[in-house]
């Protein structure tokens, strides 16, 4: 399998060549990994200290990575931390920020024997994290092959996943792993079928990152007078199945402020949204301040995780299309989520809890959403409800610090 699997691999890097000649997105994947080599070895020329390497899939997994960095950084000050992504996503909505406990963002080559091990005896890390299940064979042989302990952090696991499927190559990729991090019970008990036991259930570090987001804010003061007491809707990743039952409940609610974070930036569909809204609407980017408008578009990144901070309630965008997005940003402030009917549940295992903690609210089409609205119009079901985001999140906190400290103990023992 080893075998099929880097011939596989092969035949990939030369397929991904020929489709880049018409496809921009894959032409942006080939070229983003262009000199990371050569980029790697002038940052340990430079920086030579004991270094960690996390790796995440996409922008999803680096915001649950944040807070074990964070508290990595915090029980070891002197390693510096370095990111490596996958998704051209992922790393271009990081790339040119700042991130105070990050010291090196790079593309991940593509899995070849060749590229991990070089990657690996470069780079040369103390510590290796794979974040949720974006686990590479060949890197993490690497890691072992050079004696560097190897963990899987906030790892949420499903039956269907190919390691409990059979008994070959994958599953015993994940026995090289040290030890494994679980958000929730089930994925334990899936280990355990197998006979993986270096296993501990610390939680979900997404409701670690979506405290420390609420507690400290962005501050945006020209929205922040915009809405004064307003009540006011936010929308994240909005995707144009949602605005199909969203626009005629905004239509129906003139008394409220709607902010709308559309999940992908193209004009277009922005433009199409706005002649369907009966209310004066702008884009933010475009928006005079002096303008009375009761619609605004956020047509830029950066911005949606503290916006929620001006939210009575939250709509989450992307169940009826590819997957969910992070309705735990919402919950964080204490508001109750809305979000669509999802086509795949056992992805998205936040969603039915939400809804059995009674602060996120499934909607299967207009009908319902205004049902649901409605009900959380109602002064004592809202407050029920933000009361139930908060105990939810207070109650999942310190997932973090439990990965952190386990890890401390297993590197005195070895």
């Amino acid at each position: 399998m080893n075998w099929f699997y880097r011939f596989g691999l092969f035949v990939l890097s030369f397929l991904l060549r020929v489709a880049g000649i018409f496809s921009p997105k894959i032409r942006h994947f080939l070229q983003g990994r262009k000199s990371i080599f050569q980029k790697i070895i002038e940052f340990r020329i430079s920086n030579s200290g004991p270094l960690a390497w996390f790796h995440v899939a996409s922008l999803g997994e680096y915001e649950q990575a944040r807070p074990i960095i964070a508290e990595l950084k915090k029980s070891r000050p002197e390693l510096m931390i370095a990111v490596s992504f996958f998704s051209p996503s992922g790393y271009d909505n990081v790339i040119n920020k700042t991130h105070p406990d990050v010291d090196f963002i790079t593309y991940l080559p593509l899995d070849r024997k060749s590229f991990a091990f070089s990657f690996v005896e470069i780079l040369k890390p103390e510590l290796g994290f794979f974040v949720k299940y974006d686990l590479w064979p060949q890197y993490i042989l690497a890691l072992k092959a050079a004696g560097i302990p190897v963990f899987l952090v906030s790892s949420s696991f499903r039956p269907d996943h190919i390691y409990f499927r059979s008994n070959g190559f994958f599953r015993k990729i994940l026995f090289e792993l040290d030890y494994i991090f679980t958000q929730n019970q089930q994925s334990i008990e899936l280990l355990n079928r197998i006979g993986f036991e270096n296993s501990l259930v610390a939680g979900d570090t997404r409701f670690d990152r979506v405290m420390a987001t609420a507690s400290s804010p962005k501050e945006f003061p020209e929205i922040k007078k915009w809405v004064g007491e307003t009540p006011t809707v936010v929308v994240g990743s909005a995707w144009e199945e949602d605005m199909q039952i969203l626009v005629p409940l905004i239509n129906s609610r003139p008394e409220y402020r709607w902010i709308i974070a559309p999940h992908d930036l193209n004009p277009q569909p922005m433009t199409v949204w706005a002649d369907l809204i009966s209310l004066e609407s702008c884009r933010y980017s475009e928006w005079n301040q002096e303008r009375p408008v009761d619609v605004l578009f956020i047509d830029n990144i950066g911005m949606l995780s503290s916006l929620f901070q001006f939210a009575k309630v939250a709509y989450v965008g992307g169940a009826f299309g590819k997957g969910l997005h992070n309705i735990l940003e919402p919950v964080g402030f204490g508001i109750p989520v809305i979000f669509g009917k999802l086509r795949k549940p056992e992805k998205f295992p936040e969603a039915a809890q939400s809804q059995r903690q009674g602060c996120g609210f499934e909607v299967e089409n207009a009908e319902s959403l205004k049902t649901v609205f409605e009900l959380l119009e109602e002064e004592d079901f809202y407050l029920n409800s933000s009361k139930s985001a908060q105990i939810w999140v207070e109650s999942n906190l310190g997932a973090a610090e439990k990965i952190i400290d386990k890890v401390n103990k297993l590197m005195l023992i070895k």
